[in-house]
């Protein structure tokens, strides 16, 4: 962990850092929302306070070098849906994935269980960030990804990717209808899969997008193994909250950008 400024803690990979490539993978830590949200929280479709949100951004844009308008987050759905930026936008596009080839942007997805993925094509100049849930990875956002910074100027084979905080097998419980869905739309996902209580699996979605990606044909995957349900501390989780029963939760943020 590297404080990139102070008071803000946040998690780098070394695969993207190898290649000059500006990001951070945020923890819950140094912002300045209060209660379930403390204190990083980045979601704008919480029912936080909107003003704390906005300040919580803005210390992250500061951290990557960019003003706050800068850092762009995507309205995500759950999607398969992917989009291209080369500006700062007026209103947030409902898709799950931005790409861009624009120096003075950073791109950002949130997170609270779901994987953050952040990419990027260091020769071509092409990054992205995709928000790739067990729906958004199981339709294709991934994928959709790819070609949106294939139609930028990237190559597959020069493509990294880091997976970031995300739920692991071990805490990710599942029922036998979720099991069925996904083996029933795609091969091979049996082994995705493990036993757990009665009629319960507990299911790899860190294994299952580095899995895709390496089907599609990137050149190079990282995956920083942080479950955001075990580390309290550090990473909120949608799952953690729920079985809390908690009011709402607190999302973290994954952001990338050019030099």
């Amino acid at each position: 962990m590297q404080n990139l400024t102070p008071d803000l803690p946040a998690i780098r990979s070394g695969l993207l850092e190898s290649q000059g490539i500006a990001h951070a993978f945020f923890t819950r830590q140094g912002g300045v929302s209060e209660g379930v949200y403390a204190s990083l929280n980045g979601g704008a479709g919480s029912c936080d306070d909107p003003e704390a949100v906005a300040q919580n951004k803005s210390r992250m844009a500061q951290a990557l070098g960019v003003p706050a308008q800068n850092l762009l987050i995507p309205y995500q759905i759950h999607s398969a849906q992917a989009a291209s930026v080369d500006a700062p936008w007026a209103q947030r596009p409902h898709c799950d994935s931005i790409v861009t080839a624009t120096r003075g942007l950073a791109l950002g997805v949130t997170g609270a269980d779901c994987g953050i993925v952040l990419f990027c094509d260091p020769g071509a100049q092409v990054i992205a960030a995709a928000h790739a849930g067990w729906k958004g990875a199981l339709e294709g956002v991934l994928d959709a990804t790819l070609e949106q910074m294939e139609r930028l100027g990237a190559s597959r084979p020069a493509i990294r990717a880091v997976l970031g905080p995300t739920i692991a097998q071990a805490s990710y419980e599942v029922g036998p209808e979720f099991v069925a869905r996904f083996t029933a739309q795609e091969a091979g996902a049996a082994r995705f899969f493990v036993t757990g209580a009665s009629d319960r699996a507990h299911f790899d979605l860190p294994g299952f997008i580095g899995d895709r990606l390496a089907r599609a044909g990137i050149g190079a995957f990282e995956n920083l193994g942080l479950d955001t349900y075990a580390d309290e501390a550090r990473f909120y989780s949608y799952r953690r909250s729920v079985h809390r029963r908690e009011p709402d939760f607190g999302r973290l943020v994954a952001a990338i950008s050019l030099p």
